[in-house]
């Protein structure tokens, strides 16, 4: 390509702009393009459950980034963005290398923010970032053994739940591990159906998952509720949700509630439309679109459009629109699971099947255009 030819700065390693680079596997590269991450891969959290549960391996779940970057011409930079002025169109890395762009696009997902609403403690671990809470988990696990334990989960959404169950199905201990789902005041599944929250309400109680509804706090190294106390703990897993990155601050970049870029229709910064945000890091400011994992791979080919757009001089025009209801499967971890769609809600081993082969065919889609030639 010419010295002319835009350069576009992609931030974070997302799903989104998992999408982004098979777009120009496709359809070829529109411009300059370098990659900021990291880690050479992405590891898809839709399938940390089963690993949990023995139904597949820790590397099964893994997109190759490098490879893809590789087949798309773009270029990977291993490091972490760590600062940007969009004033300026620079970013900044951890090592502290500066770099320019024309277009930049954000998908770094958010933050954990276990420590910031509960409080520390040495058995705490956050589901944010998912890669360091594979590997802290599977350190705990190599330094606990399979003695009996009590695991207490924090967080009734839907990533809670699914952790839940889990962990009490766990592989490798005999008995499973004895858990407390904590989901607060917010109460089990709270945007989801009523059936719904039914039918998993149900399944916690077969499985002898027990059920706390009151806010936890830890405090002087006990996890405290109003009142009382959910001691003892072996380990404390928090699915509390996700917050924007403190390197944000300094961007110049107008905000939403929780420090999250605000973006419009097509996913464009507010203030600088050279600047696209999708994802966890993002909020959409047209209308809320929650932060999900099955909102991020859905936008993703929508994004890619909008920035080939924009870096061949045209109008990005495209819009990732919510579907009134989205299909969400819950793992059960004992070889069921339990969809969802809109007030629809059924369960079974054949649920089970077909999230294993929506989780695999995803996977290994980006599996074929990594090795492609």
């Amino acid at each position: 390509m010419s010295e002319n030819t835009p350069h576009l700065l992609l931030i974070g390693g997302g799903h989104a702009h998992v999408a982004v680079l098979a777009d120009w596997i496709r359809n070829g590269l529109p411009a300059r393009t370098n990659l900021i991450t990291p880690s050479p891969t992405l590891r898809y959290s839709g399938m940390v459950p089963g690993w949990i549960a023995g139904q597949y391996d820790a590397k099964d779940g893994l997109v190759d980034l490098a490879a893809l970057a590789e087949r798309a011409g773009a270029e990977l930079v291993l490091d972490r963005c760590v600062g940007i002025d969009a004033e300026a169109r620079t970013a900044t890395t951890a090592s502290g290398h500066e770099m320019a762009f024309d277009y930049a696009s954000i998908d770094t997902g958010g933050v954990g923010q276990a420590r910031k609403v509960l409080g520390d403690d040495p058995r705490l671990l956050d589901v944010r970032p998912i890669d360091r809470f594979v590997e802290q988990l599977s350190e705990w696990r190599r330094q606990y053994g399979d003695k009996a334990c009590r695991i207490v989960v924090i967080g009734g959404g839907a990533g809670g739940v699914e952790l839940a169950f889990a962990l009490r199905n766990a592989s490798g201990f005999d008995p499973g591990p004895e858990v407390v789902l904590a989901t607060g005041s917010g109460g089990l599944l709270p945007d989801f159906s009523r059936g719904l929250r039914a039918r998993v309400a149900n399944e916690l109680a077969a499985q002898n998952i027990k059920l706390s509804g009151v806010d936890a706090r830890i405090e002087g190294g006990r996890l405290l509720v109003a009142g009382g106390s959910l001691e003892p703990a072996d380990l404390i897993v928090a699915a509390v949700g996700s917050g924007a990155p403190d390197w944000l601050n300094g961007s110049g970049l107008e905000r939403r509630e929780g420090g999250f870029v605000a973006v419009d229709r097509v996913q464009r910064s507010t203030l600088y439309p050279y600047v696209f945000a999708v994802g966890d890091v993002a909020s959409r400011i047209d209308r809320n679109v929650p932060h999900s994992g099955v909102h991020a791979v859905h936008a993703g080919p929508v994004l890619a459009a909008n920035l080939r757009a924009v870096v061949e001089g045209r109008e990005p025009t495209r819009s990732y629109q919510p579907r009134p209801a989205s299909l969400y499967l819950l793992s059960t971890g004992d070889g069921c699971a339990i969809a969802s769609y809109g007030p629809l809600v059924a369960q079974g081993r054949w649920v089970a099947r077909l999230k294993r082969w929506i989780d695999k065919r995803w996977i290994a889609t980006y599996a074929r255009l990594s090795q492609s030639t």
